[in-house]
């Protein structure tokens, strides 16, 4: 077994993690086909890592550094940081997924909106006040990876990839991003073009964070991978999607820092 969900049964097996994921449902997703984890698990095995996840479904970045996560984590980091070659980090995408906080960074009425971009609020309210806290929270998990664990450890970072904002949730439940653009009477036909801004803006935050430590803080940049039959859902691809994901955008830089 590569991959562990707790740490009673890494202690049952008497193993060691060598690879921390910190992550939401990217990584924990429970429904039949997995997660990313769920794939990255048996190709470390091929180099004898071991990865410990942390976390949960509905993980938001906050709450790795002050939020509900923030004692495991730095629980994880001080038993076994030093002995880690890398940390994986999924989060972000719950921050703004759903109505609840997705709604806040959209204009009040874009019914006359003709770009993406002008369907989002500006300034401390806006998107770029959300990507400002998405890139202090990062920052934040990050000089506490920093702190525990040793100078040639690597801490990767992704992006998911352009979800599809067609109402489908898990189980039949309405989904996280559709109703907040109908809400907001953003044009259908600038749906899609809104959730891949919102994304692209992401990116661009991660890649601004990765200036400090271009050797050691890396991207997995997985947006344009699937494919609208890859998705299972509004947030979450099917396990055929996570795979592909992992397979055409995790190996290859996995490969290139020898982690795989």
């Amino acid at each position: 077994m590569s991959i562990y969900w707790s740490e009673e049964e890494l202690r049952r097996d008497s193993r060691t993690p060598t690879i921390l994921a910190i992550g939401d449902s990217w990584f924990w997703y429970p429904f039949p086909g997995g997660s990313l984890a769920s794939y990255l698990g048996p190709i470390v095995d091929n180099k004898e890592h071991v990865i410990l996840a942390k976390g949960m479904n509905g993980a938001e970045a906050f709450d790795y550094v002050d939020g509900k996560y923030k004692q495991v984590v730095l629980h994880a980091l001080k038993f076994y940081g030093s002995g880690l070659s890398a940390v994986f980090i999924s989060g972000g995408g719950n921050d703004f997924a759903g109505f609840n906080d997705m709604r806040p960074l959209l204009n009040l009425d874009c019914t006359n909106a003709v770009a993406a971009e002008d369907c989002f609020k500006s300034g401390d309210g806006g998107l770029s006040g959300f990507l400002e806290r998405m890139e202090l929270y990062y920052r934040t998990l990050i000089g506490r990876i920093y702190t525990y664990t040793s100078p040639d450890c690597y801490i990767i970072m992704h992006t998911y990839d352009y979800a599809i904002p067609d109402g489908r949730g898990v189980a039949g439940k309405v989904g996280w991003l559709k109703p907040a653009l109908v809400d907001a009477r953003v044009p259908e036909a600038l749906h899609s073009g809104c959730v891949r801004y919102l994304l692209d803006s992401f990116h661009e935050m991660l890649q601004s964070i990765t200036m400090m430590d271009k050797k050691h803080l890396l991207i997995v940049d997985s947006l344009g991978t699937l494919g609208a039959d890859d998705w299972a859902n509004e947030l979450h691809p099917k396990g055929k999607g996570f795979k592909r994901i992992v397979k055409e955008r995790w190996m290859p830089l996995l490969k290139s820092v020898s982690l795989v």
